[in-house]
């Protein structure tokens, strides 16, 4: 049978759960009916690991008949099943395999070394069919499984049925694929404190990096040509600013080596979510270490400024308080939160903003303290996009009904601070109007961080 894989979208959150629904179907009658038949698979939880780039789906004649999901709750470098299932329709056709197989290799580009997941010893498509694709029974009492033991219990999964697996993944070699995370920001506040005489303004902000976002895969060459296998439409590799990255990385450290480049994008362009840089910044952390060039964090910072002012705060990977053009940082603890991120489909040319007569460009300057007592919380270009773009100036009054919405950098995403993940869940699931929203947490350190380290870790570079 012909079938394709490819990673889910987010409007395919629902069509995902039906299938989990209808596989459940094959356990009536089993020990663990009651379990599986009055535990249904969150749609918000689902939506959201598509977000992160961690559910892959499985189409045939362009409808979806299976899909896998990944978890990332356990430690750093390794990486859980949550959730695998096909359609019984489409059983015994090899999709489940090449599902389990598909993640597992991303999750070895990923550099993690091990997946694990619990499943049912007595059922066939259950731990006999893990068995044949590497994984073996652990020990399920042993601390990496505490919690998802706790987790089965509570939703009733037959103790003596319950097995933990797990399958080691291969180390990286030269010449693999290697995915590295380039994660969205935030401004959660920007203000505009003067005019430079080169022309460029001095901002005071603070960046908030968060858990998803962009993801970059690297390839190392041995020829020394830097490119992109897949060409992106309308915009030359001259203008794309992971090329220039690397290219500016070989020139500086005069490598003989060159990469494959390939961006899959989440990050919504014109959103003043930091994408083309963040993107940037992942190119020169990877490769410098695929490459062995050995640039410390403060050279790969300098290096990043000089593609764009907010590459260096990717490249540190921390939260920071931002001054200058945005590239004096100084790292900053931010407690943890959850933000409702709304795109509202409208590109905010950031040039035009900063032409406008109407931009407040000579406020007085904020300190880390009026920041964090919140007298410092607006963003200079707010009245400038709710002027000119109707459509982030009705997404900010909808999300304004829940709270203090704000914009992100010059636009137009706005987004909405939350203490806790539930409540986040709660209003990105009510969004409408042709908006789209969803869920990311703050974090440091950055997603990237954790992958160099974890690629790192795993033999290569």
């Amino acid at each position: 049978m012909n079938f394709q894989i490819s990673r889910a979208r987010a409007d395919d959150a629902e069509r995902l759960c039906a299938i989990e629904r209808a596989a459940v179907e094959l356990f009536r009658g089993h020990e663990a009916w009651h379990a599986y038949s009055s535990m249904a698979l969150p749609g918000d939880i689902v939506r959201e690991l598509i977000v992160r780039g961690l559910v892959w789906a499985a189409t045939v004649d362009e409808e979806i008949v299976g899909f896998v999901c990944l978890d990332t709750e356990g430690p750093p470098d390794v990486i859980g099943v949550a959730e695998i299932d096909v359609l019984p329709a489409f059983g015994g056709k090899g999709i489940g395999a090449a599902l389990l197989e598909h993640a597992c290799q991303w999750a070895r580009e990923a550099g993690y070394r091990r997946v694990d997941l619990g499943t049912l010893a007595d059922v066939p498509w259950n731990a006999p069919f893990y068995a044949k694709h590497g994984f073996s029974v652990v020990d399920k009492h042993g601390p990496a499984f505490a919690r998802a033991l706790e987790r089965d219990r509570e939703n009733g999964f037959p103790d003596h049925l319950r097995v933990f697996m797990s399958r080691p993944l291969a180390p990286l070699e030269e010449g693999d694929w290697t995915a590295w995370p380039a994660p969205a920001k935030l401004n959660l506040f920007l203000r505009i404190v003067g005019r430079r005489d080169d022309g460029y303004h001095e901002l005071q902000t603070v960046f908030r990096l968060l858990d998803w976002g962009d993801e970059v895969r690297l390839r190392i060459r041995g020829d020394g040509v830097i490119t992109r296998p897949t060409p992106i439409s309308g915009v030359p590799e001259e203008a794309d600013l992971t090329i220039r990255a690397a290219r500016l990385l070989a020139a500086e450290t005069r490598t003989e080596l060159g990469a494959d480049i390939d961006v899959a994008k989440r990050i919504p362009m014109g959103g003043g979510l930091g994408g083309g840089s963040s993107d940037a910044a992942s190119v020169l952390v990877g490769l410098n270490l695929l490459w062995r060039t050995g640039l410390d964090e403060d050279a790969l910072a300098a290096l990043g400024v000089k593609l764009g002012a907010d590459v260096p705060v990717f490249v540190r990977g921390r939260s920071a308080w931002a001054e200058g053009v945005g590239e004096q940082l100084t790292p900053m603890r931010l407690p943890r939160r959850w933000y409702v991120v709304v795109d509202p489909r409208e590109n905010v040319p950031t040039a035009a903003l900063f032409r406008a007569v109407e931009l407040t460009r000579n406020a007085p300057r904020a300190t880390i303290s009026s920041f964090v007592s919140g007298d410092s919380a607006e963003n200079a270009f707010e009245p400038v996009v709710r002027a000119r773009h109707p459509r982030v100036a009705a997404a900010l009054d909808w999300l304004g009904g829940f709270g203090h919405a704000r914009l992100s950098g010059s636009g137009g995403c706005i987004f909405l601070e939350t203490r806790t993940h539930e409540a986040a869940l709660a209003v990105a699931s009510r969004c409408s109007g042709g908006f789209r929203a969803h869920v990311a947490a703050g974090v440091d350190p950055s997603p990237l961080h954790v992958a160099r380290q974890r690629i790192e870790a795993s033999g290569i570079g």
